[in-house]
């Protein structure tokens, strides 16, 4: 599966062709108005109700178009225009279409003269920074591809509170914080399938304590040490830039991340703007004020309102007013309006208009910072096009499953059940349930195993966990199993113990992986459990702590339920409400 490129900015851009540019170009007149298909009047979908699949600017499939008065389609009978080819399409689209593709190409990503000129102008919008400045230690492992070769992208949305601009400063307010450090007071995590079947977002609170690892600001060169006591995860951002959040991140969750998507207050309003505004519902007339001053100032009444500009960011910022006022309740209505813009923008005809998406490129390329990763108009390109693959309907939104803090004001990871969702995450299993059950095929080894009595198996005790002490004497009562079945050349290895939560075998060397296996075989693990790795030097077992006694192997089963205390917010939930306070309340 093809994944987001990476290409310098000097590297010019291929054209795309027509179809590949979110929207069915054919569906369009010159107007930038919808026709209908010739076979039952209505818009094609690919048949399970998320047209094509989630393309930009294509309509649902029971969303008709009225026909004219002689019922011929918007342009009536006429022997020409009306004829149908053996494709079912009139050649009218079709010369639409080339149209269509060729306006795009020059305008968006063209590749010579004023087209290659442009396409540098979006690049230079673009504010790009360091993926990780954290240190190597704390950095999480690539994520693995799948059977099929494919590899899931995790993407870390940050929604930054810098009041560094005077527009900034102005939709922000607080004039005592202006060009102070900023903070990550909006972070998700956009988990997409290797498969891209699915999408799975996480969000974490603002006021979330946990430790904050060292990080390096690229331009200055300073480090900021690691915290030593739990600290806000908004803090993360100003210890260097977004680097040192994608660092926090990864050292909290074990999950790589791919890229990263920064955007301010500024970038909020006029990334609404250019949309065309976000359909939101409240179920009572909210004002998020209070008598003190706090509060985000949106006022709306109630039911369904399209919200763009600074009432957009209003919405994303409103904590006083939304069920218990908490950040958790904000981070509801964050999911509320991501899921309803990803809505939007699949169903907005209009941004079929070669100008409206010119105008979208401008804003969206000067609104954001990325990862180097991410630094061109055509990897952004590319990163669209895997994020359209999947359906509304397989969207799944969340907020980590959390506590109270000691002092009832911050909230903490809540234990097992955050881990949960991030070990679902880390392997690729969908939030919403709905992944048919894995059954990976056993490893095999085209090189043969050796005699029992000739495989030297280093055996390592690993049964220590966070809350438990090892248990003594543990590899070496698991030697004493494997030589009584014929493993004559097991060692224990008496160092400290360490902590592993399931028991694996780890080989150095091509040569070695029939030996590893065949010692799995032999105690009855899956050969999933057999990882080639460079930090042993021979086929080493390490006991974990799912087998911390007897001498008969079972493998822990896995629930890949996602936790109760993790509330969906699915992105195909247009009936989705938030609860007001009566507090905030006007009439």
């Amino acid at each position: 599966m093809a994944q987001s490129s990476v290409r310098g900015e000097g590297a010019r851009p291929r054209v795309p062709q027509a179809g590949q540019l979110g929207w069915d170009d054919s569906m369009y007149d010159e107007g930038g108005e919808p026709v209908r298909t010739a076979d039952d009047g209505r818009i094609r979908s690919d048949g399970n109700g998320d047209a094509d699949a989630g393309a930009v600017g294509v309509r649902p499939a029971d969303d008709t178009m009225p026909l004219s008065p002689q019922g011929q389609g918007r342009h009536g009978g006429g022997d020409d225009e009306g004829r149908q080819e053996k494709t079912g399409r009139p050649r009218r689209r079709r010369r639409i279409l080339r149209w269509s593709a060729m306006v795009l190409a020059v305008l968006i990503l063209g590749t010579a003269g004023a087209g290659y000129l442009y396409y540098q102008h979006l690049n230079g919008n673009l504010k790009k920074d360091d993926l990780n400045i954290g240190d190597a230690k704390d950095r999480a492992a690539k994520s693995k591809p799948n059977a099929a070769g494919q590899t899931p992208l995790n993407i870390l949305l940050i929604g930054s509170d810098a009041r560094n601009t005077t527009e900034n400063q102005k939709l922000g307010g607080a004039k005592d914080t202006f060009d102070t450090p900023a903070r990550a007071d909006v972070q998700m995590l956009l988990h997409l399938s290797a498969d891209r079947s699915n999408m799975s977002v996480v969000s974490m609170p603002r006021d979330t304590l946990l430790q904050i690892p060292n990080c390096t600001d690229p331009s200055t060169g300073k480090t900021y040490t690691a915290s030593t006591s739990l600290t806000m995860t908004n803090d993360s951002l100003g210890r260097g830039g977004p680097g040192c959040t994608v660092a926090t991140w990864e050292k909290l969750t074990d999950i790589h991340i791919d890229h990263f998507i920064m955007v301010d207050f500024a970038g909020v309003v006029s990334m609404a703007d250019a949309i065309g505004g976000v359909p939101v519902c409240v179920d009572a007339n909210i004002y998020s004020h209070t008598s003190t001053g706090h509060g985000s100032g949106l006022k709306l009444e109630a039911g369904t309102t399209s919200v763009k500009g600074k009432q957009a960011l209003q919405w994303l910022r409103t904590r006083y007013g939304f069920e218990d006022g908490s950040d958790i309740s904000r981070t509801k209505a964050q999911h509320q309006y991501m899921n309803s813009m990803v809505r939007q923008l699949r169903e907005n005809a209009t941004l079929s208009n070669p100008g409206k998406l010119r105008s979208l490129a401008e804003t969206a390329t000067n609104a954001l910072t990325v990862d180097k990763g991410l630094g061109t108009v055509t990897d952004l390109y590319d990163l669209s096009n895997e994020l359209k693959k999947v359906p509304t309907k397989r969207i799944t939104m969340t907020t980590m499953p959390w506590v109270y803090s000691s002092d009832g004001n911050r909230v903490l990871p809540k234990p097992t059940d955050a881990d949960q969702v991030w070990r679902l995450l880390r392997e690729d299993i969908a939030l919403d349930g709905k992944d048919k059950k894995k059954t990976p095929a056993e490893k095999t080894s085209s090189d043969p195993a050796a005699a029992d009595d000739k495989i030297a198996v280093q055996v390592q005790n690993g049964t220590r966990t966070s809350v438990l002490a090892p248990v003594p004497g543990r590899a070496s009562a698991v030697t004493e199993l494997l030589v009584g079945k014929g493993f004559t050349q097991s060692k224990a290895d008496l160092s400290a113990a360490t902590a592993e939560a399931t028991t694996v075998i780890r080989y150095p060397s091509a040569d070695l992986e029939g030996d590893a296996l065949r010692v799995a075989k032999a105690l009855g693990m899956s050969t999933h459990a057999v990882e080639k790795s460079a930090d042993v030097s021979g086929v080493t077992l390490v006991v974990g702590a799912d087998w911390r006694d007897g001498t008969a192997y079972k493998a822990p089963v896995d629930d890949d339920s996602t936790p109760a205390s993790a509330k969906l917010d699915k992105g195909a939930d247009t009936g989705a409400c938030m609860h007001v306070n009566p507090d905030y309340t006007w009439s």
